[in-house]
């Protein structure tokens, strides 16, 4: 499974992690402090729960923090797939709700971790341009570059759910 599309010519991130909305900050494992070089981006104890879209060892959070990790693509994604960033969306949104300071991220802290936290963002009650909006101008003009991920938003992802369920075999006959 490919976890990362192709860099589209697109830099890195300067920050580890924006704060996009109060409480909900989007990010990456890797980001480029202006005139520096790659480092990585390691959450210890500043979230009281991250949601990860990717990992890798040793990138955090400390034991403490809640995390939960839903790996998924930066690439089309199949109706469980959706699923599973429903159900991240849905939890950043409550966490968020609670006063929970929560992290979403993914590789870089574009695409998956855009996908989550715009439709956190629609939770919260943002129409879907605004989520992306607000995604954009609080992380960076490059986050939600995958253009699918913006029509799983624009179209609503129960709608994307049920249409990609649709395209995918029957794996019960048989």
């Amino acid at each position: 499974m490919r976890t990362r599309q192709k860099e589209r010519d697109t830099p890195g991130p300067s920050e580890p992690w924006n704060e996009v909305f109060p409480g909900l900050w989007m990010g990456g494992h890797y980001y480029t402090p202006p005139g520096g070089e790659l480092e990585p981006a390691v959450v210890r104890g500043e979230f009281d729960l991250v949601v990860s879209l990717f990992t890798l060892p040793g990138h955090g959070p400390e034991p403490r923090v809640e995390h939960l990790v839903r790996e998924v693509p930066d690439d089309r994604l199949s109706a469980a797939q959706l699923l599973a960033v429903q159900e991240a969306a849905e939890l950043t949104t409550s966490a968020v709700r609670r006063g929970r300071r929560t992290l979403v991220r993914c590789h870089s802290g574009y695409n998956r971790s855009g996908l989550v936290a715009a439709q956190a963002l629609v939770g919260l009650g943002h129409d879907p341009a605004g989520a992306i909006r607000v995604v954009r101008e609080r992380r960076s003009p490059w986050a939600l570059n995958n253009p699918v991920f913006v029509e799983y938003l624009n179209t609503g992802l129960d709608v994307a759910i049920l249409l990609t369920g649709l395209n995918e075999p029957d794996r019960s006959a048989g």
